[in-house]
Formats: structure tokens, sequence, C-alpha cells
């Protein structure tokens, strides 16, 4: 009992998961917060992983019981070093895996059967490598922790970091301070969660937690991150992504990050778009992994970062800035040219500085006199130069006018003893714990934190301190958008009829073994789950054609119908403006031609006579199966431009309506169908009904359509319609296919 006796004084010791708490959230606890640890396969051959993880656990006094254990030795390390498990004085707890890949498999099994609760497989040599036996061990492993129930982090790992238990099982041999911040960083990648760790600490910021999950055979870094959503100790969660395997763990540790307030700042590798069947379609080339990625964990609060340094950035300035009232910058500096270099930084983000108060601007006017910029930012220059006092005050000014939302002041934190300006980030510092908005220092450069302002920064836990004015602008904007999010994300389902999902069901079983649905087939389905269809028949002989031209009224345009064609423009399958019988009969006889011609004698179903809508708007409305993140549905410009414009939006699917119009917004083809420059308004109704459809399509096939392109989708003020459709199924023919395109 003495181990928990004496963890009891640690803060985190305070808090446990409560008894409704998930068994992964039990499970992680338990491994982050151990009563004693065992070393399987300690040895104390110099620089050997074992001896370091060893040397860290007795330098920063891990209080619970500590074992070492090796068959062949008696004592180790100048302590006793046990044989197995049932020669241990208590029950093992957490246990570390230093053994050779070819037992750690039965480790785990022995270390469960004697009561172990954990496990952190530092050894490699299991799926990392190729060879088949290493694949095989990988599977064992794999069996081996489901079967057990351990929490397991690894193999091939680095350790983790426990602060408020002073745990530190890795082998980084780095200087650790032992204060339980309020970060937590897990990820794959042992060498980069230890460099965020490490440069977080020397900018004053403290990891409460710190977890490399190497291999991921049993705990995933979501996983962690549900854990850290749950612990109230924690405040903002870092993660390092090199895939998402689990779409739906990975959503619901959002959210509930999300429901705790809590920001997931994430590195996130970019994968490729090899192999997925979705790259047949424009709609599928263009939704890129990372891009799926950002529609869909955005909404869930990830701030996606785009490398190391904007990621201490931004994690700095959400553990000491709370999320702003609204967007309303202000600035102080004390230089005209930086004034401008902070304009057009914050512009190029889409941010811009508020007008002040008329009684801010009257107070700063009558106080700083010539050589100042009495404006937004503020330029206090020659007065607040001469006396301090007049800076101060301006800084003061700016925090209480109820018009802006955050204060930037531009200036960086001194590097050696500096009386006087030491006593200014005091008392900012003051004003800032009062206030009730952000105040952020940012120095325009980045200029690295001596030994000194380490120490200084930490005695300022009430002002964000951001270096390079680029990462700041980043970090900045990251913190207002997150301020933005609704706090709880609604689950949205799919809403719709009965009757389209039987249609679905019967499309899909009469298309077995096809890659895609053709044009009359996929436009059916369209049409049954709400997407407006242009009127439009097939025809069998030239005469047909005609008969159906008449009865649609001219204009029309003719389209070769064939599950073997997938873009009908590429081998002249469309005829476009004809306006009389003749021409109508003249163009299926055209296109009846050419398609003969074609290599690989693809079938012919007939041709398609559609009305020719008159369109004042060409969008592209689509759906795509990404292999990380699920169904996603795109909206943008569309036509033969699509892929040079590329003006297009992602958003997970399924979405309501209104979520249809948020999407729509984000785009320029969102601008035009408002109006754009005088022009009138388009249907806008009919894109939100398409989006929805395609959206509730794609969530009821559950991974049975790997994407649909409708392009063009044409718009005018009256009406909105599909004028052609492709829907390209998830089965081995479309991976085929695919393969053959590319």
């Amino acid at each position: 009992m003495e181990a928990l006796a004496s963890t009891a004084s640690h803060p985190s010791s305070k808090w446990t998961p409560p008894f409704d708490a998930s068994d992964i959230v039990k499970s992680i606890h338990a491994m982050l917060h151990p009563r004693n640890i065992v070393l399987v396969g300690a040895t104390d051959k110099p620089g050997n992983y074992a001896e370091r993880i060893w040397n860290n656990l007795i330098k920063y006094k891990y209080a619970g019981g500590l074992f070492p254990m090796n068959a062949k030795r008696e004592t180790i390390w100048g302590v006793t070093c046990y044989k197995d498990f049932a020669s241990l004085p208590e029950k093992p707890d957490h246990v570390l895996v230093l053994v050779p890949a070819r037992f750690a498999v039965q480790v785990i099994r022995d270390a469960a059967a004697a009561g172990a609760r954990s496990a952190t497989i530092v050894t490699s040599g299991f799926s990392e490598l190729q060879d088949e036996e290493s694949q095989r061990l990988a599977v064992e492993l794999k069996q081996a922790i489901k079967e057990t129930g351990l929490a397991v982090t690894g193999p091939n790992c680095l350790g983790n970091l426990s602060a408020g238990e002073n745990l530190f099982t890795n082998i980084d041999d780095r200087i650790v301070t032992m204060a339980q911040g309020p970060v937590a960083v897990a990820g794959q990648s042992g060498a980069i969660v230890m460099a965020i760790r490490q440069a977080l600490e020397d900018r004053g910021v403290g990891v409460g937690y710190m977890v490399t999950t190497g291999n991921e055979s049993g705990l995933e870094t979501p996983d962690l991150m549900a854990y850290f959503a749950a612990d109230p100790s924690i405040r903002v969660i870092v993660v390092y992504l090199e895939g998402v395997r689990n779409t739906k763990v990975f959503r619901d540790a959002c959210k509930a990050a999300r429901a705790a307030g809590k920001p997931v700042i994430a590195l996130k590798l970019g994968a490729s778009e090899g192999g997925r069947a979705a790259a047949m379609a424009h709609t599928g080339a263009l939704a890129g992994s990372i891009e799926t990625f950002d529609a869909i964990s955005t909404r869930e609060g990830v701030i996606r970062v785009r490398g190391l340094d904007e990621l201490i950035e931004t994690t700095e300035c959400f553990v000491h800035a709370d999320p702003p009232k609204g967007n309303r910058l202000a600035a102080v500096s004390l230089s005209g040219g930086k004034r401008g270099l902070l304009i057009d930084a914050f512009y190029s983000a889409g941010l811009n500085f508020a007008a002040l108060s008329p009684h801010a601007s009257e107070q700063l006017a009558r106080m700083l006199g010539p050589g100042s910029i009495v404006g937004n930012p503020l330029d206090a220059g020659f007065a607040a130069v001469v006396d301090p006092s007049v800076y101060m005050k301006s800084i003061k000014i700016m925090i209480d006018d109820p018009d802006t939302d955050i204060v930037i002041i531009d200036a960086e934190l001194p590097k050696a003893p500096h009386e006087l300006r030491e006593r200014n980030l005091r008392i900012v510092n003051e004003m800032a714990g009062q206030a009730n908005k952000p105040v952020i220092y940012i120095s325009a450069m980045s200029i690295g934190f001596t030994d000194f302002t380490k120490g200084l920064r930490k005695s300022l836990p009430n002002i964000a301190v951001l270096q390079g004015l680029d990462r700041a602008v980043g970090a900045i904007k990251s913190l207002i958008d997150y301020a933005g999010l609704r706090k709880e994300v609604p689950d949205i389902v799919s809403s719709s009829k009965p009757a389209a999902r039987a249609l679905l069901e019967k499309t899909l079983k009469a298309a077995d073994g096809a890659a895609a649905l053709d044009e009359v087939a996929s436009k059916k389905l369209l049409k049954a789950y709400g997407i407006p269809i242009s009127r439009e028949e097939v025809a069998q002989t030239a005469a047909e054609a005609a008969k159906i031209a008449k009865t649609i009224g001219f204009p029309v345009v003719a389209k070769v119908v064939s599950p073997d064609i997938l873009h009908k423009s590429d081998v002249g399958g469309v005829v476009l403006n004809l306006n009389s019988a003749a021409e109508v009969k003249q163009a299926f006889n055209d296109i009846t031609a050419r398609v003969k011609k074609l290599k690989g004698k693809p079938k012919l179903e007939g041709v398609l006579i559609a009305q020719q809508v008159k369109a004042d708007l060409e969008l592209v409305v689509g759906a795509s199966l990404d292999a990380e993140m699920g169904p996603v549905v795109l909206f943008g410009t569309g036509g033969v431009d699509i892929e040079l414009m590329k003006d297009v939006a992602l958003a997970g699917a399924p979405l309501d309506a209104a979520e249809a119009k948020e999407l729509i917004a984000k785009t320029k083809a969102g601008i035009k169908l408002r109006g754009y420059r005088g022009k009138p308004a388009l249907h806008e109704a009919s894109a939100v009904k398409a989006l929805v459809g395609l959206s509730n399509l794609m969530a009821d096939a559950d991974g049975r359509i790997a994407s649909i392109d409708v392009n063009p989708f044409l718009i005018n003020a009256k009406l909105g319609v599909a004028v052609d459709g492709l829907i390209v199924l998830n089965n081995a023919a479309a991976k085929k296919a695919a393969v053959a395109h590319k």
C-alpha cells in the first residue's frame, strides 16, 4: 500500500475516472497511474534502452514499486532482479516489455495472467519490418492484446511520461521538468512526440502526459485523445497522426474533446490517393485525404497545423489565451513599419483590425500627440518610447476598450535581465489577468529563448508569447475559429425515404460485379434521393431519339449511355445544342459510329436525349468514400474548368440543410449563387437539396459506393438540375478499373 499512499499526494491522483467512464479511459488511467512498474528484459549493458528507462524512473523519483525482471540475473543496478512474475513481492501492474520480439507475445500473456493491467512494448521487430516472421509476430501480438484486455502501447515505441506520478518510462536522457502541465501529447513517432515535449518545455509550457504509441497494436492515438478529454488536468491535446485507422473512434474522441472545450492540435501526414477507386471520378481525385481530414475534423474542434513550429506556437496560444468573444483584433506597436507588417500579415489570413471606440481614440490622441499613429494597430511611437508609463497606459486603453476582443502587443521578451522591460511585462501580465480577453505578445521573428527568458516566461502565466509573425497569425486565427465552433456537434443521420433506400439495394444488387452504374441507373438513383434531374429518356434508334426530343422540347443534348465509358466528352460521346429532329438523328448516328470505333469495344446501351438547361452557372456536386475518414461530399465550380479552378469545398456525410449551406458559402461558386455584382440570386435550394441527397445516399450505401460525380450541375434563377451523373462502386472491378485509368 506504500506506493498508493505516496502517489496520493500528486494532484493527478485526486481524479480517477468515474464509474460510467469507458473501459478505454479506465485502462489508460491504469497505464498512466500504475501502482508499480516491472521492467521485463532488464539488462545493464551500457546505453541500452532498459538502463536508460531505469535511470529515468530513479532520477525522477517514481514513488511506486520498481521491479527489474531477468531470469539470468539475481541482482541488477544494485537491487534484486526477479526471474518471473510469480517471484515478485506484489502483483504486477504496468509492464515494460524490453525482451526480443519473439518473446514479447508470451510476456504479455504471462503479465495479464499475473494480474497486470497495462504494458508498454518498447521492443521493435513487428509489422514495421516486411519479412514474414515479423508480420506473423505482429498478428500474434495483436491477438494476445485483444484476448488479455491489457492497455498496451507499442510495440516499437519509446515510452511515456505521466508528470503527476513522476513516471518517465522513456529513453530520453535530456532533463525533464516534472511539472504537471495542462498539455498532453501523443503520437506514433517517438522522436516527433519527444521533440514536441522538449520544445514546449523550452517555451515554459508544462506537459502533463506524453505517450508514444509506436505501431499501435493495442492503444491507438485516438484512444489517448479520449482519455485526455476526460482528465480535468489537461486543457490542450496535441497529437501526431500518421493515419486514422478507425474513423468512428477518432471522431468520437474529437467530439469528447470538443464537448470538454479542449482543442485538439494535430500534425498529420498527408495520405496519397493511390489505390482508391475514388480516383476514377473527378470528385474522388479532388477529395484528397488531407482535405477530407480537414473537412471532417475541423467541425469537431481539431486544429491541423502544417509543421512543428506552427504546432508549438498554436499550443502556446491555446494554453495561455482563452477563446475570445469575437474576432475584433487590436494591436500596440512602437514602430510604423511593424504596424504595417501586422496589418499585412493578418489581412492575408482574412483577419482585420477593428475600429477603436471613440472614447479609446480620444484618450490615446490626447496622451500621445505628434509622432504617433492613433488607430488600430496603434503606433504609440515617440511619446511611449520617451515615457514608458505612456506605453503602459496605451496598452491599458486597448485592453479596456469594449470594441476589441484580442489585444496583440508587438514586443519580444528580453534575453537577459532588463529591469524596466521586466517590470512592464509584470504590469501587462496583471492587466491580462483582470481582462476578459486574450492578451498576446508577438515577436515578429523567432529570436529563441535563453535560460533567463524561460524563467521569466514562467512568471507571466496570463499572457501568450508567440514567435514569428506568420505562425503567430496562424495560431490566433485558429483561436478565433475554435471560439466560433458549436460546443456539441450534433450527430446527423440520413434523412432518406424508405423508397429511396429500397431502390439503392435493388440497384446495387443488379449492378453486381460492375465497376460503375451507367448514367441512366445513376440518375434514377440520384432522383430517388431528391437530387433534381433534367428531363430525359434513352433512345435505341435515331427515329426514337427525334421523337423523344420533340416531347421534351428543343434544345436538347445527346449523350452516349455505356457503363464502360466513364468520361463521355473525352470520346466524343456528347453533342450539345440540338435544335431540330434532323440534328438529333445526325447526333445519334455520329455518337454510335464513334463508339463502335473505340478500342475495347465498350457496351452501347443507347443514346440519352435530355433537355438542355440554360445555365447561369455550372457547379459540381459529388461525394467520395475517403480511405481514412469515410464518406464526404463536395461542392464547387464545375464544368470543364473543375481542375483548373479547384474551387471546391468538402464536408463529412451525412449533412443537413444548414451544413449544406455552410459548405456552399465556403466557395466562390457560393458567392455567385447569392447574386454577385448585381446579378440575380440563383436557385440555391436545389444545390442544398442535391448535397443533402448525395450525403444520405453515401451514408445509406455504407461503404459500397466509392464516389458520385455530378458534373455539371446546372443552375439558374429558377431551377438547378443534375445533367450528368456517375456512380462508381466500391468493389474489385472498380479498383481494377481505377488502376487502368491511371
